[in-house]
């Protein structure tokens, strides 16, 4: 709800109504745009992403979902074909996917999908502005009431599917503009606190020192080792089956992305030191089982160190499985785009997981979901480097159109 996207969200409402949709705004400053087809009791396709960037972002991750789908709509009316669809079709445009001001993600989608609770309302950012006032300063209504009244029926919804960059490496490596989604991780977020004597630099002598920051040097060091390599750790626990061993070898990564000491001078053996921990994998029983192997072998080191060790869990996400019949068409149709544009093609559309959260995650608790990412340069985003090749970008629209006229 900055000017921006306010900005932003009346453009695309003008997009919308241009390629022929119904256009209104919710109650959580989700905007949508829907045609009925031939049947507008049918059950819907949502097609969606969020239109919001984080801070000294780039200009694809969110939005190049959000334009593919009205672009492909738009194709449909200007050759006479949007009243063939045989069920209605909704393109939302959620309104906060990153949580960058709120520092809660998912507020639009979780509110369509129903799992958004209404505490979230009274969650304020820096300033003390909640989400509620934020709504209520671009006349936006929202109570309790309403918040609840935003749940999508789930009979009524025949899936969806998102369109988002793959915000990695792996297409760009493979020389293939598209691939289909099959599963996004789980996740996993600790925060470790690492507490042992704070002392003088110079004259507390090294086998009498009790030091927190070495301490947590040699636990990030074992996280990383953990996580390159999760058979040497998990194989002789019996907690991990051969399945699940040999998705985490694919699947599994873990970040140190935050640490801080105290009291941070360079002549003073820190007392405390406190680091965070980002755990994900496709698998949740095997995410279970490494933050379990993660937390025993800390607390060991830490004994070994006589310092404590604190480990707080401070989130936990499921991972969320891509429906088989939605990848399936969704492969078909990135398949049928890349085949227009350059003739025959005898690969393999690719089949890759997404590390990152996306509002596909809030809406598999409402409907079955899929997705498709599209190629971007180095794998860079949430960055101004982030770009994507016109080329990629028109692949992304036909698979779209392809997917749509599946439904023909």
């Amino acid at each position: 709800m900055s000017p921006a996207s306010v900005r932003a969200g009346f453009l695309i409402r003008e997009w919308m109504e241009d390629a022929g949709l119904r256009t209104w705004v919710d109650s959580m400053g989700n905007l949508h745009g829907r045609v009925e087809g031939m049947n507008a009791s049918a059950q819907a396709l949502l097609i969606g992403s969020h239109l919001d960037t984080v801070v000294d972002a780039g200009m694809f991750d969110g939005s190049l979902g959000i334009i593919s789908a009205i672009s492909a709509l738009k194709v449909l009316k200007s050759i006479g074909k949007l009243g063939e669809l045989k069920r209605p079709v909704e393109v939302i445009a959620f309104s906060d996917e990153e949580g960058v001001r709120f520092q809660s993600t998912f507020l639009g989608s979780a509110a369509v999908a129903g799992i958004l609770p209404v505490t979230a309302l009274k969650i304020s950012d820096k300033s003390g502005v909640t989400v509620q006032d934020a709504l209520k300063g671009n006349s936006v209504e929202i109570t309790e009431d309403s918040l609840l009244g935003l749940k999508y029926d789930p009979a009524s919804i025949w899936g969806y599917f998102e369109l988002h960059i793959e915000q990695g490496p792996v297409l760009e490596w493979v020389g293939f503009p598209l691939a289909v989604v099959k599963g996004i991780a789980g996740q996993t977020r600790m925060k470790v606190t690492v507490r042992g004597s704070q002392g003088h630099a110079g004259t507390v002598p090294m086998s009498m020192r009790r030091d927190p920051m070495a301490a947590a040097a040699e636990l990030i060091v074992l996280l990383e080792s953990l996580c390159k390599h999760p058979r040497d750790f998990l194989s002789s626990g019996g907690n991990c089956n051969e399945q699940t061993l040999e998705s985490l070898s694919t699947s599994l990564v873990c970040t140190v992305g935050e640490i801080s000491t105290w009291p941070s001078a360079s002549n003073v053996i820190p007392g405390q030191v406190t680091f965070t921990v980002d755990l994900r994998a496709i698998d949740d029983v095997g995410r279970e089982a490494v933050v379990y192997e993660l937390s025993n072998q800390m607390y060991k080191i830490c004994d070994r160190r006589s310092v404590s060790c604190i480990i707080e869990r401070k989130h936990d996400a499921n991972a969320v499985i891509c429906d088989q019949e939605l990848s399936s068409r969704l492969k078909s149709a990135a398949y049928s785009a890349v085949n227009k544009m350059v003739g025959q093609i005898h690969e393999e559309v690719p089949v890759l997981m997404s590390g990152a959260g996306h509002d596909a995650m809030a809406i598999s608790h409402l409907t079955k979901v899929g997705m498709l990412f599209v190629r971007c340069r180095g794998g860079i985003s949430h960055s101004p480097e982030e770009h994507v090749l016109e080329d990629d970008v028109w692949a992304a629209g036909l698979a779209v159109l392809a997917f749509l006229e599946s439904h023909m």
